[in-house]
């Protein structure tokens, strides 16, 4: 019961406030009569402000969320998304807008607690299980949204503005869940035992890799005044230098730093798609003129980006050995798609090539997550992914700023995405040379073992 109740909450939390109909449909919303903004306020104007206060509010939730023990960052998650669809239903204006995106980045910084809080109230043997469950189920309930949305849309023939009120009350639902969830009594880094620092010097000489059985254990649920007045809890600074002590441990590693590489890079190309794949949709098929079918698209990619991050544990690939060749041909693939679906101005297949990015990078980041993840303990795996989705948003602010917003070059939708492809072939090309040359020092190193080997005097050397 005690793993069943948070999680079943959770699970609520996660699927209405993931359960968006009108998202397929926002850049059209926007667009349209009801709120009557131009193409260019939309996207070079808008949009980015979710971008700069994602990245701008990362670092402090994430610190905040340890500090307060998850729950009230999740409330506050919730609150953020109810003020977001409040404003887009009743709100006017550039302005207001913007506003809306800055509640929203604050949403979206707050997920950490949403993925985080789950550890801290389970034991380890579960860790596994419920993280399934609560990342299936926002895969889930933003299938069922998008898939909602367009049957209304299509065959209700409801208003765009209809469901922006079914999604608001999606969020009002979400809001009530996380108030019921037990408070958490301990947290990763300013709320632990005694014992637990304690260990944590003692194991310090080890190596990065250490078991994950091991890492598990060291942060014990059976202390009720972790979280409590009291209790040995760690100052600012000293969480700092725990973190930064840690963050050069991690990143020595060298298989590590090179699937880290790639997530960053490849999740701020992948934000600026999904980001502006609506406008590019509109330009092709002005949903003014047309009806869209955004809905289908969203509900089909989801899935097939489910179902790939899925099979990936079926692949018979030495991901080691493979791994970078891997990661340059299927980034190259995306870079296609995005170039079919900025060239080709046919919305069906601009639809197709957004579907086959989507999986495809659904794949490799669960590749990717897990390579980094699977010998991590749970403090350096929240440190690691922290910091990689905090580099990948400065890479995501600057390329917006350069290329999107109207402060910089303020480029129209079609050239962007020109510009994005060719992002993505750049990353292609750097994962090749790595790739070459990984496969070279490999073949080198085989090549000098034989030598050796065959070598009597090295022989008897090696004896001694």
């Amino acid at each position: 019961m005690s793993v069943l109740y948070p999680t079943l909450l959770l699970c609520v939390f996660g699927f209405f406030s993931n359960m968006r109909p009108s998202e397929p449909f926002l850049t059209a919303f926007l667009m349209g009569p009801d709120k009557n903004l131009t193409e260019t306020q939309v996207v070079n104007e808008i949009y980015p402000i979710w971008t700069y206060s994602y990245l701008a509010l990362l670092f402090p939730v994430f610190l905040a969320t340890d500090y307060l023990c998850y729950k009230p960052v999740l409330i506050l998650q919730a609150t953020s998304l109810v003020v977001t669809y409040i404003m887009l239903l009743k709100a006017q204006g550039l302005l207001a807008m913007q506003l809306l995106e800055l509640f929203f980045g604050l949403a979206t910084a707050s997920e950490v607690a949403y993925f985080s809080y789950i550890y801290s109230v389970v034991e380890p043997a579960h860790y596994q299980k419920v993280t399934g469950y609560c990342r299936s189920i926002t895969l889930f309930g933003s299938a069922v949204g998008s898939l909602l949305g367009q049957i209304l849309l299509s065959v209700a023939k409801v208003q765009l503005l209809h469901l922006v009120i079914i999604t608001l009350a999606s969020a009002a639902v979400a809001f009530v869940a996380p108030w019921f969830l037990p408070m958490p009594k301990r947290s990763l880094f300013f709320h632990k035992s005694s014992g637990t620092t304690e260990e944590r010097e003692q194991s310090s000489s080890k190596s990065l890799m250490e078991s994950t059985e091991e890492s598990k254990s060291k942060a014990p649920l059976d202390n009720p005044e972790s979280c409590k007045a009291g209790a040995r809890s760690s100052s600012l600074m000293e969480v700092l230098r725990m973190l930064f002590d840690d963050f050069l441990q991690c990143y020595r590693c060298r298989p590590l730093l090179a699937w880290s590489l790639w997530w960053a890079l490849a999740t701020c190309g992948y934000f600026q798609v999904v980001n502006y794949a609506q406008a590019l949709w509109e330009t092709i098929r002005p949903s003014q003129d047309y009806e869209i079918y955004n809905g289908y698209v969203e509900t089909l990619s989801t899935l097939l980006g489910a179902l790939a991050a899925l099979l990936v544990g079926y692949l018979p690939v030495c991901w080691s050995l493979w791994g970078e060749v891997a990661l340059c041909v299927l980034s190259l693939l995306m870079a296609v798609c995005i170039f079919i679906m900025d060239t080709l101005k046919n919305i069906w297949v601009c639809y197709s090539a957004y579907v086959l990015f989507r999986a495809t990078y659904m794949l490799l980041i669960t590749v990717a997550t897990f390579q980094i993840a699977a010998s991590l303990n749970m403090q350096r795996y929240a440190l690691v992914f922290g910091v990689d989705t905090f580099v990948a948003l400065l890479l995501q602010s600057l390329l917006t700023v350069v290329v999107v917003d109207s402060a910089g070059l303020g480029l129209d939708v079609g050239t962007q995405f020109l510009i994005y492809g060719g992002y993505f072939t750049v990353i292609a090309v750097v994962f090749l040379i790595a790739g070459l040359f990984k496969l070279a020092s490999r073949r080198r190193s085989d090549q000098d073992g034989l030598e050796s080997s065959s070598d009597p005097a090295s022989e008897t050397n090696s004896c001694r």
